[in-house]
């Protein structure tokens, strides 16, 4: 457990970085559209859906990852 909580904390690449932000960007915008207050079609709550799964996965795996030393 501890070994997780060290690679989460350890330093990011620049290149993750982006990742992760753009991840945590999707999952906002998914969850903005699927709390809309009006009725949305079935196809673009399935893509805010997708959305929100990528967002979340690109998010983890760029916080994951550390730098070499």
């Amino acid at each position: 457990m501890t070994e997780i909580i060290t690679r989460l904390t350890a330093p990011t690449p620049p290149f993750f970085q982006k990742v992760r932000n753009t991840g945590i960007l999707l999952t906002a915008i998914a969850s903005a559209v699927l709390s809309l207050p009006v009725e949305v079609h079935l196809c673009v709550s399935d893509i805010a859906g997708a959305m929100a799964i990528a967002g979340a996965v690109m998010a983890g795996i760029g916080q994951a990852a550390q730098k070499d030393e």
